[in-house]
């Protein structure tokens, strides 16, 4: 077998040295490496913070396009559809085409459908530039982290770029939260969108300077049936979980998305079995090591949005935050979080195993959920004593995790799988992203309402964050059981023989 070709999985008790070799035509060198980390996490910044972003923009943008509210959430699920039903599509095409050329497609045509968006005169405009938004950044996101795969391979200088790549993923929500408040109130809601040209620019002009790489070779014709049954089973997932918040996980038509969601999920894998150029190819999900990576990436997101959940509603609503306020509180996170990957995890890396980065990040994630459980209504000093505590742990944690699961979910691939490994890592945070912010608001919500109907005397504010308390003590059960979990996968990873 050639060496070129062997997939090291990079967990194993000693420290994570894998080598993904690059496909470039030549490899990066000097200055140039760091162009292609600075385009890469303008990239990353992009995709995440218009997940949040728009979210503090849409009363303002309902009322000047005239949306119902039936019809206002189109404004966030038709970004979330779009992205994550085409990111294993994006990362076959990245492959195909090349990650560099795909990468640059995905910039120019995502500040399009950004000022597209910026410009709409009315809701279906705003929907279908949304929509578009999300088919490019399904395409952006597999290509930049695959271009980071290949470009940086020795140790030291990985563990740097994955560090500073985390870290803007990890600080993006916290970020569209921040920005979309302060361009609310003082520009306009248009700039929400407008605000991604200049960013995706700037990032192309850094991408002139990324070496080009090869499209992978025989790549063979796109596997359609994978193709349609993963863009269906996971629209059809992410829809169902934005459909529970409003509806309640029993609606009929939450049932028939969920369970329609995992047959076609369930057929694709048969079908990438016997593909013979499958879009997912088994070997990526097979490996203990990453799977353990996508399982803490996806419980981790989990919990993270329903924190960012509850950050906003109980500031604003208990607190009596304004928005911009709210989201100004978030910045905490966003520097624990750039502490956390830069700091401790980009100097770490390649010098401990992935384990012992990835476990003690959950924990601290949960540590500082736990601390949000002892809120009451009646709680003093809440900012030093109970929300400074929990956003420097949770950002922390997340800084810590996000580096090394994402090198893992890519370290020691075959060139030609290095795609489909890189929008699996992505598919996983958009699953948890959108269970999490479903699941654990309707935790929330059922626990507040039982709350009232228990007690006579209760107040709503009391109900309220009797209901937080109670979805972060879910997010808390779900940090641990995730470090459990992923414990096993990543600690006891092995080198798998893999054939040609």
């Amino acid at each position: 077998m050639n060496p070129a070709d062997k997939e090291i999985s990079g967990a194993q008790l000693r420290p994570d040295t894998t080598d993904a070799r690059p496909t470039a035509v030549g490899q990066a060198s000097g200055p140039r490496r760091w162009w292609t980390l600075l385009a890469v996490s303008a990239a990353q910044l992009l995709v995440v913070l218009d997940g949040t972003i728009v979210n503090i923009a849409l009363p303002s943008a309902q009322s000047a396009l005239g949306m119902s509210d039936a019809s206002r959430q189109w404004a966030i699920t038709a970004y979330a559809l779009a992205f994550g039903g085409l990111l294993l599509i994006g990362g076959r095409v990245s492959g195909a085409l090349g990650h560099r050329r795909t990468f640059l497609i995905g910039l120019i045509g995502f500040a399009a459908a950004s000022a597209l968006g910026g410009a709409a005169a009315n809701p279906g405009m705003l929907f279908g530039a949304r929509a578009l938004q999300g088919a490019f950044a399904a395409v952006l996101a597999p290509a930049g982290l695959s271009l980071l795969t290949i470009t940086f391979s020795e140790p030291g200088e990985r563990g740097r770029a994955f560090g500073v790549f985390a870290a803007v993923g990890a600080a993006g929500s916290a970020v569209g939260l921040v920005a979309g408040g302060l361009l609310t109130e003082y520009a306009s809601w248009r700039w929400c969108l407008y605000v991604n040209v200049p960013v995706a620019l700037f990032a192309v002009l850094g991408a002139a300077f990324v070496p080009r790489d090869r499209p992978v070779r025989g790549a063979g014709r796109l596997d359609v049936a994978g193709a349609l049954l993963s863009a269906t089973g996971f629209a059809a997932i992410v829809y169902a979980f934005n459909e529970a918040e409003p509806r309640g996980w029993d609606a009929p038509r939450v049932l028939a998305l969920l369970v329609a969601g995992v047959l076609l999920l369930v057929a694709f894998a048969a079908v990438e079995v016997r593909a013979p150029q499958p879009l997912l190819p088994m070997r990526v999900l097979l490996d203990r090591a990453r799977a353990g990576a996508f399982v803490a990436i996806t419980l981790l997101f989990v919990a993270m949005f329903g924190f960012y959940l509850f950050m906003s509603y109980y500031t604003q609503t208990v607190l009596g935050y304004a928005p911009v306020k709210a989201g100004l509180t978030l910045i905490v996170n966003a520097v624990a979080a750039l502490v956390g990957a830069t700091l401790v995890a980009g100097r770490l890396h390649g010098r401990v195993a992935p384990a012992a980065l990835i476990l003690p990040g959950l924990l601290a994630a949960a540590a500082g959920m736990f601390v949000l459980t002892r809120l009451t209504a009646q709680s003093t000093h809440v900012l030093p004593a109970y929300l400074l505590p929990a956003l420097v742990l949770t950002g922390l944690g997340l800084g810590c995790v996000m580096p090394p699961t994402a090198s893992l979910a890519t370290a020691g691939m075959r060139p030609q799988d290095i795609g489909a490994a890189a929008a699996a890592y992505n598919a996983s945070q958009q699953l948890g992203a959108a269970l999490g912010t479903a699941l654990l608001n309707t935790v929330a919500a059922s626990a507040a309402a039982s709350y009232l109907a228990s007690r006579g005397d209760a107040t709503p504010t009391a109900a309220s964050v009797h209901g937080y308390a109670v979805a972060l003590t879910v997010a808390f059960g779900i940090l641990v059981a995730a470090a459990c979990v992923t414990a096993p996968l990543i600690v006891r990873g092995r080198r798998p023989a893999v054939r040609p």
